[in-house]
């Protein structure tokens, strides 16, 4: 490791996948029956804290959430990918700090869980942040801003998928390729559907003003479940979440990672301090 902030990176990559290869599993276990259970990202940190040693395990993948943000903000305020300052540098960092602010509250759920033993259902974090907007000026058109980000952000991961393109930042081992990339394709594939389906969602919940209509990926499950051969395309998403799950490893793993060192922060700061009056 070139620095221990890339460390906490690759660590949190790995956290990521600790949570959606539970959540897949959850999801995989009720594909066959009416219904599914509590299939949300939160559902999947409380399953974890049930398992023995679950607060232990817990408080390592809350550790390594919080590392994901601070990566994702990195990436985002220090152009640590080298995206660069045009048009779609600045909409990729972006979308790199939208990442982040979606996984702070994920992390926040974990560190809580950990110390209260308490949580919420999976959905309550898109509701909660729907009812929030709602109550801003324009808070409808918020809303739906929102949820049109949410649909390009998954269409754009699942093109990232299966185009290939995410081996410009991930490295895979040639020898292992063969296995590697069918597996992070498809799980990319998987999670980029659903982000846009969650993404309807908010847009839906824009067009009636009921922030209640908002969801995440358990609503986004079920929904699939009801649509012709239902059953089968929930279990073919419940896999892909697993697989993302598994990629999420191979990220940590093989991501091409320019973590900051303490240079960088410390320039970081001169920036900031010149700025001011």
């Amino acid at each position: 490791m070139s620095n221990k902030f890339e460390l906490l990176a690759r660590w949190g990559y790995a956290a990521r996948g600790v949570v959606y290869v539970i959540l897949g599993a959850i999801a995989v276990t009720g594909a066959s029956s009416a219904g599914g259970g509590e299939t949300g990202t939160e559902g999947a940190l409380s399953t974890l804290l049930q398992q023995p040693f679950g607060r232990v395990l817990l408080a390592a993948v809350a550790i390594g959430l919080i590392g994901y943000v601070l990566w994702r903000f990195a990436q985002a305020f220090f152009d640590a990918d080298g995206q660069g300052r045009g048009a779609k540098g600045y909409a990729v960092r972006a979308a790199q700090l939208a990442a982040g602010l979606a996984n702070l509250s994920l992390a926040a759920a974990a560190v809580s869980l950990v110390l209260a033993n308490s949580g919420g259902s999976g959905s309550s974090g898109e509701v909660s942040l729907s009812a929030w907007l709602m109550q801003q000026p324009f808070g409808r058109f918020l809303v739906g801003a929102v949820g049109l980000t949410i649909i390009i952000a998954g269409l754009v991961q699942a093109w990232r998928g299966l185009s290939g393109k995410y081996r410009e930042r991930v490295k895979l081992p040639p020898k292992h390729e063969a296995v590697l990339h069918p597996l992070s394709a498809f799980g990319l594939a998987a999670r980029g559907v659903l982000l846009a389906v969650t993404g309807m969602f908010f847009i839906f919940a824009a067009f009636t003003v009921d922030p209640n209509q908002a969801g995440g990926l358990s609503e986004g499950l079920e929904w699939i479940r009801q649509l012709p051969f239902g059953p089968y395309l929930y279990g073919l998403a419940a896999a892909g979440l697993v697989a993302f799950g598994l990629y999420s490893f191979i990220e940590g793993r093989y991501r091409v990672v320019n973590a900051p060192d303490a240079g960088d922060l410390k320039q970081a700061a001169g920036n900031i301090a010149d700025v001011r009056p």
